[in-house]
């Protein structure tokens, strides 16, 4: 009988990866994204461990919505006092915070636990082609993760 392995967040290895957003579709990308940061395209996988991956994306301000959803897809924010829902177009959101498009995607796609506050630290969202992240030497995310 085989005992079922179950990853210590010591023994846990780290990958950097960028994604260059540009012309892909939001909820595509943020699926890949989620996997890769909950660490599901490793063969170590726990569910309860953080076994997962760094995902640097670039060019978040340019990313594409399919059909009638840029018209129609709009973010809201409470402010927590009577008659302060703020809403926003996707357009508005696109020029003016291109990176809450993408983090607001992927943060809906984690486990609503304590986990996933510690996951989506892991995402670094920029809206231009640059990133302060040479460093670790990200690489390209394959297509097949």
């Amino acid at each position: 009988m085989n005992a079922t392995y179950s990853a210590k967040p010591g023994e846990v290895t780290r990958n950097w990866f960028v994604v260059d957003a540009k012309g892909l579709t939001v909820g595509r990308l943020a699926t890949r994204i989620a996997r890769v940061l909950r660490g599901k395209h490793k063969p170590q996988f726990t569910p309860h461990v953080d076994t997962g991956d760094f995902v640097i994306v670039v060019n978040a301000g340019e990313v594409e919505l399919t059909g009638r959803k840029m018209e129609t897809t709009f973010y809201h924010h409470y402010t927590g006092y009577p008659g302060g829902l703020k809403s926003a177009s996707f357009r508005t959101v696109r020029a003016n915070d291109p990176e809450r498009i993408l983090r607001e995607a992927v943060e809906g796609m984690l486990p609503k636990n304590r986990l996933s506050r510690q996951l989506i630290k892991k995402l670094h969202v920029y809206g231009g082609a640059e990133h302060p992240h040479r460093g670790q030497a990200p690489q390209p995310l394959p297509d097949t993760l």
